[in-house]
């Protein structure tokens, strides 16, 4: 596992051991993946796991977390692989975080931790950086941190891991209050320039697609599929953070809007999914959402789960009420191809909402691509609008987003039966305002 170039790591002080403390909720096969998937995390942004493996914790300890035997296994494991980084795959409190790197004498970290140093990392834009830091603050406020300048220095962003600034928030716990408040204030801004946004899209007649899914689900290679676009796509979690939204074509519209979110992760950090909400509610005002799971990959359903939990904490409606259809984009089935899926296969009985597809070599795209149009057009309600002759605008606006099914004239006005969603019908009701 070699980790990124760019960065200028140095592997012989980014060396981290990951351990997971088993509390007896997982079986055998998910805890295996949960390591693999922390290791992911780690490389993502550019630690070298020399070594990982989980400890059963029947009774957490207060001060550690972990026995003090296991905590001496730890300290061995470290020492051997000259590991100055222990990244622990689950949660730690302030005061566990604190007694273990005052007995192992390394940097430790939390699953929670780490995922913010990603964010970190990764967050290009102004709104981005102004999520991710506030989900920072908020999570360092109670915690001691201490200067690991090195990783700081060289990974840039905001030094989770440890830097200069954090000196400044452990010393002045009233300069981090102020602070949180204020991007608060930016961040209560940008939410309303974005339902700004999204009422003048709602006014045109594009619908709008979000795609949602478990980090590394395949989301933005799907996104390029079906926009041409080139947004960034690698086989790494978290590998788009800052949403992107694009333009492509779809049957019976003009065009579509499609837009590419932050992927989910399982224990998804709160902090972060409140930071998040003002750009995660692109989803809630999406008229389909489009579930891509990587059902080639063993923990699949247990993946859906987790992203279909933070849907509901966003206020995303899955029971198939008012809210947006939701269609489940089951992604990588070259790879179950290719690998003879003896532990991973595509049930022979296939759910109406559900499209196997790769968003590699393009098989399904056209059936997804069915699904969408064929969705948007349910739920539709028909009623009677009468226009101006002289109203173009809306006439051809009804024409592009419904279907006209009469047409009489009365004098200098059109009476027209029309049959549109509701979502629809709403955004014609702006139109006239």
């Amino acid at each position: 596992m070699i980790p990124f170039e760019k960065d200028g790591l140095d592997s012989t002080t980014d060396r981290a051991v990951i351990v997971h403390p088993d509390l007896g909720s997982l079986d055998q096969n998910t805890l295996e993946y949960r390591l693999e998937e922390a290791e992911g995390l780690a490389l993502a942004i550019g630690l070298v796991a020399v070594s990982k493996r989980y400890f059963s914790v029947r009774a957490p300890k207060p001060g550690t977390l972990f026995g003090s035997g296991q905590v001496g296994q730890i300290k061995t494991i470290l020492a051997q692989n000259d590991a100055t980084i222990l990244i622990v795959d689950g949660t730690l409190s302030a005061i566990q975080q604190r007694n273990l790197e005052e007995e192992l004498k390394v940097k430790v970290i939390d699953r929670t931790g780490l995922i913010l140093e990603i964010f970190g990392a990764r967050a290009a834009t102004a709104e981005g950086r102004l999520q991710v830091e506030l989900a920072h603050l908020d999570y360092q406020a109670g915690r001691l941190v201490r200067s690991w300048t090195h990783l700081e220095r060289q990974r840039g962003g905001f030094g989770f891991l440890g830097g200069p600034g954090e000196t400044q928030i452990e010393s002045d716990r009233r300069m981090i209050r102020d602070r949180m408040a204020k991007l608060r204030k930016d961040l209560s801004h940008l939410r309303k320039t974005r339902s700004l946004h999204r009422s003048r899209r709602q006014k045109a007649p594009w619908p709008v697609v979000a795609l949602v899914g478990y980090t590394n689900a395949g989301k933005s290679t799907l996104f390029n599929r079906l926009t041409g676009a080139e947004v960034f796509a690698e086989d790494l979690l978290f590998a788009t953070l800052d949403p992107t939204m694009r333009e492509f074509p779809l049957s019976g519209y003009d065009k579509a809007i499609i837009s590419d979110t932050v992927g989910f992760v399982s224990d998804l950090p709160t902090q972060l999914v409140a930071a998040f909400r003002a750009t995660l509610e692109e989803v809630t005002a999406a008229d389909i959402i489009v579930h891509v799971r990587d059902i080639s990959h063993v923990t699949s359903d247990s993946q859906a789960r987790d992203v279909e939990q933070i849907l509901r904490e966003l206020g995303v409606d899955l029971e198939g009420g008012e809210g947006a259809p939701i269609i489940e984009a089951w992604n990588k089935i070259d790879l179950i191809d290719k690998e003879g899926g003896e532990h991973v296969h595509i049930p022979e009985v296939i759910p109406d909402n559900v499209v196997p597809i790769s968003a590699v070599t393009g098989e399904g795209i056209d059936e997804l691509l069915q699904m969408i149009s064929t969705n948007l057009s349910l739920n539709h309600d028909t009623d009677t609008v009468t226009l101006s002759v002289s109203d173009g605008k809306r006439l051809a606006w009804l024409h592009e987003n419904g279907r006209v099914l009469e047409t009489e004239q009365d004098q200098d006005d059109l009476v027209l039966a029309v049959k549109m969603s509701k979502r629809n019908w709403g955004r014609f009701r702006q139109l006239q305002m």
